[in-house]
Formats: C-alpha cells, sequence, structure tokens
C-alpha cells in the first residue's frame, strides 16, 4: 500500500505537462528538467535513505519522506517559475521518494523471507507497487479535469498522509543480528570492487532512461499525434495494470531461473517492443497494445535486480546497495526526460529520442550476460 500510494502518485506527474506549461507559458524543458532533478535528486539521496533505513528503521525514513513529498507538492501547486518549479517538484519531492521507494520498503521485505522466496516476495510486491500507477493516475486525471491542476496536485499531497500509519508496519521489532561483522563502508567497498555490481547498476541506468521517458513525455507525444489527453491517460493506466501481473511473472521467473539472464531477456524484450511500435501506423488500438506489452515489461528489472543483489552480497546491507543501484537508475530517468525534452524542442519530434531508447535496450541486454552472479561466501557470525 505505501508503493502504491507513492509509486502511483509519482507517475501522475507526466499528466501535468500539457496543462501546466500551457497556462503558466513555460516550454517543455522547463517542467522537464524540473523532473528531471526529481529523478535526478531521487537517485542521489536513496542510498542514504537506504542507509538510514539499515541503520535506524525504516518506518522512521518513510515518515519522514512522506512529509517532505507531500510538502513538495504543495509547493508544485503555488509555483510560478522554472526555479521554484525545481526546487519543489525536483529537490522537495525526489527527496521525499527516496525515502518512500523500493530500497526503503525491499530492505524489510529482503530481510523477512529466506533466499528461497525472496526475489518471488520482491516481485509480488512490486506488483502492489505497479498497481499504484494503474490506481493512481485515474485519480490524478479526474481531479484535473474537474477541478484543475493546482487543486489536483494539493488533494494528491493530501492523499499521500496515508503513508504515515501505514509505515507503523515496517517497524522490524526484533530485528536479528547482523548476518556478518561488515560494515557499510566495508560493503560498499566490496560492492564497488566487483565487476557484476557495475554491470548490474550499468543497466539499471537503462531501465531508468527509458521509463521515465514513458512516463514524462508519452501522453505529450499522442497529443502531438492529434490524440486526446484521456488517450495518454488509459495509456499510463494500462501500463500500470499489465505491470501488476508482469511484476509478479518476473520476480517468479527471477526466483526459479538465472536472474542475469532473466534480465537480459527482459531488456531485449523492451527494444523490440519499442521498435514495433513507432514502425507501425499509430492508432488507439496500437497505442493501447504498446501500452500492455511494455507494461509487462516495465518494473520487472527491480525485483529481480533486488533478488540478484541479495544473492550476491546477502541481505544485510539490501536497503544501501539496491539504493546505489537505484542512483543509477534515476541517472537514466534524469537523462531520459531532459534529452527527449531537448530533442522534442530541437528537432520537433520524439523520433530520434525512440531510436536512442531502442539502441540502449539492446546494449542493457548485453551487459547483463557476463555478470558474475556467484554469492559471496562469509563467515557464520558469533552469536550475540
Amino acid at each position: 500500500m505505501i508503493l502504491t500510494l507513492s509509486l502511483g502518485t509519482r507517475h501522475s506527474f507526466g499528466l501535468y505537462l500539457q496543462p501546466m506549461t500551457l497556462e503558466l507559458g513555460w516550454t517543455r524543458q522547463t517542467f522537464a528538467i524540473a523532473l528531471a532533478i526529481q529523478n535526478l535528486v531521487y537517485g542521489i539521496a536513496t542510498p542514504f535513505a537506504g542507509m538510514i533505513a539499515d541503520k535506524f528503521g525504516a518506518a522512521r525514513a518513510l515518515v519522514g519522506g512522506t512529509l517532505l513529498y507531500a510538502l513538495g507538492m504543495v509547493c508544485m501547486a503555488h509555483s510560478t517559475s522554472g526555479l521554484e518549479f525545481s526546487l519543489s517538484a525536483g529537490l522537495l519531492v525526489g527527496t521525499g521518494l527516496s525515502c518512500s521507494g523500493f530500497a526503503t520498503v525491499f530492505g524489510v521485505i529482503g530481510r523477512a523471507f529466506p533466499a528461497e522466496k525472496r526475489t518471488m516476495v520482491l516481485g509480488i510486491a512490486g506488483a502492489a507497487g505497479s498497481f499504484g500507477q494503474f490506481l493512481m493516475l485515474p485519480y490524478g486525471q479526474t481531479l484535473i479535469t474537474h477541478f484543475g491542476w493546482h487543486t489536483a496536485l494539493v488533494v494528491s499531497a493530501a492523499t499521500l498522509f496515508i503513508i504515515l500509519p501505514l509505515s507503523r508496519a515496517l517497524v522490524e521489532s526484533d530485528r536479528a543480528a547482523a548476518t556478518s561483522r561488515q560494515s557499510i563502508p566495508e560493503a560498499l567497498r566490496e560492492a564497488f570492487g566487483h565487476s557484476g555490481y557495475m554491470l548490474l547498476c550499468s543497466g539499471y541506468f537503462v531501465c531508468g532512461f527509458q521509463l521515465m521517458f514513458i512516463s514524462v513525455h508519452f501522453p505529450a507525444y499522442l497529443i502531438d499525434q492529434h490524440m486526446t489527453p484521456e488517450t495518454g491517460m488509459i495509456a499510463l493506466a494500462l501500463i500500470g495494470l499489465f505491470n501488476i501481473f508482469g511484476t509478479y511473472l518476473w520476480g517468479w521467473l527471477g526466483q526459479n531461473y538465472t536472474k542475469k539472464y532473466v534480465l537480459s531477456t527482459l531488456y531485449f524484450t523492451r527494444a523490440v517492443a519499442f521498435a514495433i511500435f513507432i514502425a507501425l501506423p499509430l492508432s488507439p488500438f496500437s497505442v493501447y497494445l504498446f501500452s500492455a506489452t511494455i507494461g509487462f515489461l516495465w518494473l520487472g528489472t527491480v525485483p529481480v535486480t533486488s533478488g540478484l543483489i541479495a544473492h550476491i552480497f546477502g541481505v544485510n546491507y539490501l536497503s544501501t546497495l539496491t539504493g546505489i543501484a537505484f542512483l543509477f537508475h534515476q541517472v537514466g530517468s534524469f537523462l531520459g526526460v531532459w534529452i527527449a525534452a531537448y530533442l522534442f524542442d530541437s528537432t520537433g519530434s520524439y523520433r530520434l529520442m525512440w531510436l536512442l531508447t531502442i539502441a540502449l535496450g539492446i546494449l542493457a541486454a548485453l551487459i547483463n550476460m557476463p555478470i558474475n552472479d556467484q554469492r559471496i561466501a562469509r563467515p557464520s557470525p558469533t552469536p550475540a
């Protein structure tokens, strides 16, 4: 439920691009740069949020993050310049998201289940988070349509406060003794010295690049092609709906098959889906078919990537290490949002961006294949 609210609200931001830029007289780059900053801040802050969650508990990280998230959305509603919008939608919301996203929640879940169930359970949690995209997009579009974008942002911010009582469920009241005597700096040195971890992070970069391009620019792209705003909303909602099943499916595949090959297959299939979509004539049917297909591939990387990190390095610092991997993801998100806006403003088209997205998908499929996925052997801890 926490992931449903947090991630679902985040995925609704693309709905505000058209009404805000038209009413405030901004370019698409002004809006996109703020969301690009949001993704970058989200990524930079996530490792630190993970460290706080690993050290002091996920519930504390969630409470602080939710308050910042809601404050940022209220400030978004009152922004009158690009700088104000970048500080609110970028800095405040990005920091709040870092404490209420996958890394914080997955750390608790990863420690709560044994290795033979872990990736599957992470897939189930990821699917629940995916439901937020399906749920919150119609919610956000309804608010915008009936009350305007300003009121929609304020009401959505208030909705986030539901996370506060839910965060108590993530209190690990009887956290077991650490599985090793390893410190956080030692864990970081180990991870950055592991070639497989760096390849995994590089693939995650591509995931962020692709997903945020679609999340932010797809509704506007469809409007440019003379389709209605509701078509874009339905398309993103379909991505969220099919992502529920897709995340569960990829979590199951990651639990039962070699995780690095599962990731390679996912990235390659994404590239094929993008290529077929831009090659076919555009129609509502092709848009909805593409949305359903890409929904199956949307966040399947998350449980498999997190499960592979837990498999190689263990779960003691899972929030920290998945948070660092997520930083790479969000650097990709930053570039995906900004480069798409830059190419559109320069050429009047998203075509070059589509081609770049396809090429990076093929690259991600290739670099995941040689990952060294052997579990790191550790001595048994001395009982406390």
